[in-house]
C-alpha cells in the first residue's frame, strides 16, 4: 500500500503522540499512600509503650493551642522576612523574629513548586506528583487524609478566606469562606482586599478554632514586574501590617488557663528572579516558616533560621490541635515546638510520630525492615517502653531524665531517617504502562526511519506492506504472545495499572496495531538489506548516479540533530540546551556563509554559465536585471550570515535563561528598570515600525491598516499597563489594566484571521488559484505575528523583530538563491525556532512559563483562552518558524507538492527523535528527585511540540492534497 510522505508523518505523529499520552499516563506517578483505611482516626493511635506486665495506658497528651490561625502569603520567598532587607520589608514581623516569642525556620517546598500541589503538601504532608502542575488549573476536590478534614471531624470550626483553590480543595469543610479567583494575576489589590475587610469581624468573635488566610497580591506582582519590583515593598508592608493586626488581636483575646493561642506565617512557594515559580532553584524552594505563640520561650536577639521541610508543618499542627497525622504524611514534628512540654508528653507526641511514619514505610516500601529508620524506632519504642516504666513506679532521679533525653534523641533520628526514606519515594509508577507507550513510539520512530529512503524519493511516497503483514504467520504469533503478557500482568500486577482498566476491545486494537507495525518493520528491513532495484528519483540530499553524496551543510544538519538528541542525556545539557542551540545556530551561519562565498566567487569565476544562477528566480530574463541590480543582491547575500550571527549574539544578552546563570543581569533587566523606560519605549516604538514593515508587504490593503492599527494597540496596551510611555501621558498617570486596548488588538487580530482564512478557502475550493492560496497563508501569518506582539513584554519586541527579519532575509538571498531543497530548508527552520524559543527567556524549567500573558484583555479568569495565550506565548518562537515553513515551501512556484512532502517528512522526524530519547531517559531517572524540576518540565515540552508538529503537517498535507487537486 503506497501512501504519500506527507499523509505517512501526519498519521505517525498522531499514533506518537497517543504513545506520549499512554507513558505519561504511567510517568506522572500516584503518590505514596497508606493501604489502611482511608482516614486515620483516635481510636486507632497506638498505646503509650510500657514494658512489663502493666497494661498500657492510651492516654494522649492535652493540645497545645485553642485556636491556630495560619496567614499564608503566596510566593513569600524567605529573604522577604530573614535576609537584610526583612526590616525594610516587614519590621513588625522581623521584630517578633528577633525578640518575641517565636521560632522561626526556613521550610523547604518540593518542586513543583505551584499553589495547589503545595496546598496539598501542607495539608496532607505527602509529596504531590508532577501531575499536580496540570490539575492547578482545575483543582478537585482532595479526598486523601488531611488535616483539614481531620480538624473538621472533631468538631473544629475552620473559618476561610483567600485562593479558592483551598475552596475547590475542601468543599463543605469550612464553617464560613470567601474565595478570590488565584490565577488572574493582573489583580493584585482587590485579591488581597477580599481577604482584609472579613478580619476585623472574625478576629472579634469566638466562634472559630481555625482561622486559614491565603493572600495572592505579592504572588501577582511577581508573575507581573519580578521580585525587585517597586510594587513589593508596600504589598510587604500591607501584609506585616496585617500580621501585626492578628497577633494584637490574639494577644487581648488570650485567657488564662486556657491553653494559648498560635499564629502560623508562612509561604506555599517562592519566587524566582523573573517573578515566576514551579522550579526548584533557592528562591522557589526556600519559604519562611514563623511560628508564633506565648507557649514559646522569648527571643533575646536573631538568631539563625533553622532548616526543615515544608511537610513537616503537617504533623506539628495536628499534634499540637490533638488530632490524628493524616495517614500519608511524611513530615516529622517539628522539635522546637514541643521544647516547653514535658518529657513524657514529648515522647508521646514523637512516639505517634513514629507510629505514623512507620505505618506508611511498611505499605511504601517493600523490604521496610531494612531500613535503618524503621530499626531505629523500633529501639527507640523499646526504649521508651522501659522509661515509662520506671516513670509510673515514681522514679524521680536524674538517670531517669538522661534516659528520657536520650530516647528524645533516638526518636527524633528515627523520624528524620524514615522521612527522608518516604520522601525520596516520590511515588509508584505504572511501568506497564510507560513500557508499553515507550515500545510504541520506538516502533514509529523506527519506522520513520526505515520509510526515510522511500519518503525523501523523488515519489515522495512510502510503501507500506501493510495487507502482507496482516497475513502473516508472524502477525498472529505476535498478536497472542502481547496478549499474555497482557494476561499475565494484569492478574500478578500488585498495583493498579491503567491499561488493566481498559476494555479487552481496546486493548485488542492496542495488540493487534503494536504487532501490524512490528511486522511491517520487519517486512521493511528485510527489503533494506536484501539485494534490489534502487529507489529511482532525485533525492532532496545530492545524487550521484544512484548513491547518495552528502554535501557540508547536510553533514552538519545530520551530526547536530543527532549530537543534541545525544546531549539530551546529560542533566547539565538538559538545564542548560538553550547553549547547544546556540553553538548549532552559530555553525549553521558559519556554513551558510561558506555556502554563499562558494556560490558568488568560486562558482562564478569558474563557469561564466553560472552567472544565470544568480538570478532570484526562473521565471525572471536576465536583461529584465541590471548588473548593479545583481550585485547588490549578491553582498546582501554575502551580509546576511553574519548579520544573522550579530542578532543572536544580541538576542542572546537580552534574556538570561537556563539554570546555572538565570540569575546573572542582562539586557531585559535593565530596560525593564524604572530609569530606562525612555529607552524601553524608544525601543518598543521601533520594533512595532519594523514588525509592520516586514509583514505588511504580502498583505492585502485592508489586513495592511488592520496591522497598522493593531500594532498602534499594542503599543498603547504596553502605556496603559506602565510598561512604555506615550508622548502625551501625564506623570502622574495611574496604571490600568490596559483592557480595552487589548480588546481593541484582538479585534484586528481577528480580521486578519478571517480575511487570510477566507482567501485561502477561495483557493481550495472555488478558484484553485496558487497565488491566492499565498495570499492568505501570508495574512494569517501576519494575523499570528499581531498577536504575538501584543502577548510579547516590551522588551522582548526585538526577538519578534529579529525573528521576522532574519526570515525575511534568509528567504529572499539564501534559501531561494542557494537552491536549497526541502529537507534542508525544514531542518533549518527546525533548528531556528528552537534557538527563538530560547531567545525569549524560556527554559527546561517550568517556572519560566509567562502566565500573566493568559489575562491579557480578560477582567476575570476565564480558562479556555487563558491556557491558549499562555502555550501560544511559550511556544511562539517554534510556531513562528513551524507557520513560515509552511507559508515559504507552499508559496514557491519552483517548489512541487513533493517538496512540500518532504518538509513534512523531515519536521516529523526532527520532532520524533529527541521525544524518543527523552522517554527512554525518563524512564532510566525515574527515581531521581532531579527529574521533577528538569526533566519532567521538559518531556510536557516536547510533548506540546510533537502536538505542534502534527498540527503542521496535517496543514501541509491539506495543502498537498489541495495543490494536487487543483492540477488535476
Amino acid at each position: 500500500m503506497k501512501v504519500r510522505s506527507s499523509v505517512f508523518a501526519s498519521f505517525v505523529l498522531i499514533f506518537e503522540v497517543l504513545g506520549i499520552a499512554l507513558f505519561l499516563r504511567g510517568f506522572f506517578p500516584v503518590p505514596v499512600k497508606s493501604s489502611f483505611s482511608s482516614k486515620s482516626k483516635l481510636s486507632d493511635l497506638p498505646a503509650e509503650p510500657l514494658s512489663g506486665s502493666s497494661p498500657n495506658s492510651s492516654r494522649l497528651p492535652q493540645p497545645l493551642f485553642k485556636r491556630v490561625v495560619v496567614m499564608l502569603v503566596d510566593a513569600l520567598r524567605e529573604d522577604f522576612v530573614f535576609g537584610p532587607s526583612g526590616r525594610t520589608y516587614m519590621p513588625y514581623t522581623r521584630h517578633v523574629v528577633e525578640r518575641g516569642s517565636s521560632h522561626s525556620f526556613v521550610a523547604k517546598a518540593r518542586p513543583p513548586t505551584v499553589t495547589m500541589p503545595r496546598i496539598k503538601a501542607l495539608t496532607t504532608g505527602s509529596i504531590p506528583g508532577f501531575i499536580d502542575v496540570v490539575m492547578n488549573l482545575n483543582s478537585p476536590a482532595l479526598l486523601e487524609d488531611n488535616l483539614i478534614w481531620q480538624a473538621k471531624a472533631a468538631g473544629k470550626r475552620i473559618v476561610f478566606y483567600g485562593d479558592d483553590t483551598w475552596v475547590r480543595l475542601f468543599p463543605k469543610h469550612f464553617m464560613e469562606y470567601d474565595g478570590t479567583t488565584s490565577f488572574f494575576v493582573s489583580d493584585y489589590t482587590e485579591v488581597d482586599n477580599n481577604v482584609t475587610r472579613h478580619l476585623d469581624s472574625t478576629l472579634k468573635r469566638d466562634d472559630w478554632d481555625i482561622l486559614i488566610l491565603h493572600y495572592l497580591g505579592l504572588d501577582h506582582i511577581g508573575h507581573i514586574s519580578g521580585p525587585h519590583s517597586s510594587l513589593i515593598q508596600p504589598k510587604l508592608l500591607e501584609m506585616d501590617d496585617i500580621l501585626k493586626k492578628i497577633h494584637s488581636a490574639l494577644i487581648l483575646k488570650e485567657a488564662e488557663g486556657s491553653p494559648p493561642y498560635l499564629l502560623v506565617l508562612c509561604g506555599d512557594h517562592g519566587m524566582s528572579e523573573t517573578g515566576s515559580h514551579g522550579g526548584s532553584s533557592e528562591p522557589e524552594v526556600n519559604t519562611p516558616l514563623v511560628l508564633i505563640s506565648p507557649a514559646f520561650k522569648r527571643k533575646v536577639g536573631m538568631e539563625k533560621p533553622g532548616v526543615v521541610e515544608q511537610v513537616d508543618l503537617t504533623p506539628t499542627l495536628a499534634l499540637g490541635l490533638g488530632l490524628p497525622i493524616s495517614k500519608n504524611s511524611v513530615g516529622r514534628v517539628i522539635p522546637g515546638v514541643l521544647d516547653e512540654t514535658s518529657l513524657r508528653d514529648q515522647l508521646r507526641f514523637l512516639h505517634l510520630n513514629g507510629h505514623q511514619l512507620s505505618c506508611l514505610l511498611k505499605d511504601s516500601i517493600p523490604n521496610y525492615e531494612k531500613e535503618a529508620g524503621f530499626e531505629q524506632y523500633r529501639v527507640a519504642e523499646k526504649a521508651h517502653g522501659s522509661w515509662m516504666k520506671l516513670y509510673m513506679e515514681g522514679n524521680t532521679s536524674e538517670v531517669l531524665s538522661n534516659m528520657g533525653k536520650k530516647v528524645l534523641k533516638q526518636y527524633l533520628e528515627a523520624l528524620a531517617s524514615m522521612s527522608s526514606a518516604l520522601s525520596k519515594q516520590l511515588g509508584k509508577y505504572d511501568m506497564y504502562s510507560m513500557i508499553a507507550g515507550m515500545v510504541f513510539v520506538f516502533q514509529l520512530l523506527l519506522l520513520l526511519l526505515l520509510a526515510m529512503p522511500e519518503a525523501l524519493s523523488g515519489a515522495a511516497a512510502v510503501d507500506l506492506p501493510v495487507l502482507s503483514a496482516l497475513l502473516s504467520l508472524p502477525f498472529y504469533l505476535s498478536c497472542l504472545l502481547l496478549a499474555s503478557v497482557h494476561v499475565l500482568v494484569c492478574t500478578s500486577a500488585e498495583s493498579s495499572c491503567y491499561l488493566c482498566s481498559l476494555s479487552w476491545g481496546l486493548v485488542f486494537a492496542a495488540v493487534a496495531f503494536s504487532s501490524t507495525v512490528f511486522c511491517i518493520l520487519v517486512s521493511m528491513a528485510t527489503r533494506r538489506l536484501s539485494p534490489g532495484p534502487k529507489i529511482h528519483g532525485k533525492s532532496p540530499l545530492r545524487s550521484s548516479g544512484s548513491e547518495w553524496s552528502l554535501s557540508e551543510l547536510d553533514v552538519l544538519l545530520l551530526a547536530g540533530t543527532i549530537g543534541h538528541t545525544l546531549s539530551l542525556a546529560a542533566s547539565s545539557f538538559v538545564e542548560e540546551e538553550h547553549q547547544t542551540w546556540y553553538f548549532l545556530l552559530n555553525t549553521l551561519c558559519l556554513a551558510v556563509f561558506q555556502d554563499v562565498c562558494r556560490k558568488y566567487f568560486r562558482e562564478q569565476n569558474g563557469s561564466g554559465e553560472d552567472e544565470e544562477h544568480i538570478l532570484p528566480s526562473k521565471d525572471c530574463h536576465p536583461s529584465a536585471h541590471p548588473k548593479a541590480e545583481i550585485c547588490s543582491e549578491k553582498w546582501l547575500a554575502l551580509a546576511t550570515p553574519p548579520f544573522t550571527l550579530a542578532c543572536c549574539r544580541l538576542l542572546r544578552s537580552l534574556n538570561q535563561t537556563g539554570v546555572q546563570w538565570a540569575h546573572l543581569p542582562d539586557v531585559g533587566h535593565w530596560l525593564n528598570s524604572s530609569e530606562h523606560k525612555l529607552v524601553l519605549s524608544l525601543l518598543a516604538a521601533f520594533c512595532l515600525v519594523l514588525i509592520y514593515l516586514l509583514v505588511q508587504r504580502r498583505c492585502s490593503w485592508v489586513s495592511k491598516v488592520a496591522l497598522a492599527l493593531g500594532l498602534l494597540g499594542v503599543y498603547s496596551y504596553r502605556a496603559a499597563v506602565d510598561n512604555v510611555l506615550f508622548p502625551w501621558q501625564h506623570s502622574g498617570h495611574s496604571m490600568s489594566k490596559g483592557t480595552v486596548e487589548a480588546r481593541f488588538v484582538y479585534v484586528f487580530v481577528l480580521g486578519i484571521l478571517f480575511t487570510g482564512t477566507k482567501d485561502l478557502l477561495r483557493s481550495q475550493i472555488i478558484t484553485a488559484d496558487a497565488k491566492l492560496k499565498s495570499k492568505g497563508l501570508w495574512e494569517i501569518y501576519s494575523g499570528l505575528v499581531l498577536l504575538v506582539s501584543l502577548l510579547f513584554r516590551a522588551h522582548n519586541l526585538p526577538v519578534l523583530c529579529c525573528c521576522l527579519l532574519i526570515q525575511t532575509l534568509m528567504a529572499q538571498f539564501i534559501w531561494k538563491k542557494l537552491h536549497y531543497d526541502a529537507a534542508q530548508t525544514t531542518i533549518m527552520h527546525y533548528w531556528f525556532g528552537q534557538a527563538f524559543f530560547y531567545f525569549q527567556g524560556n527554559s527546561n524549567n517550568i517556572a519560566t512559563v509567562d502566565i500573566s500573558v493568559g489575562f491579557i484583555g480578560l477582567e476575570s479568569y476565564v480558562e479556555a483562552p487563558a491556557i491558549f495565550l499562555t502555550a501560544l506565548n511559550t511556544y511562539a518562537g517554534p510556531l513562528l518558524w513551524a507557520c513560515h515553513l509552511v507559508c515559504y515551501l507552499s508559496s514557491d512556484r519552483d517548489r512541487s507538492p513533493v517538496a512540500v512532502a518532504h518538509g513534512c517528512y523531515c519536521l516529523a522526524l526532527l520532532r520524533s527523535v529527541p521525544a524518543a530519547a527523552y522517554i527512554v531517559l525518563v524512564t532510566v531517572l525515574r527515581y531521581h528527585l532531579f527529574i521533577w524540576s528538569v526533566f519532567s518540565p521538559k518531556l510536557l515540552y516536547e510533548s506540546m511540540h510533537l502536538l505542534l508538529t502534527a498540527g503542521v503537517c496535517l496543514f501541509f498535507n491539506t495543502m498537498e492534497q489541495s495543490h494536487s487537486s487543483s492540477k488535476s
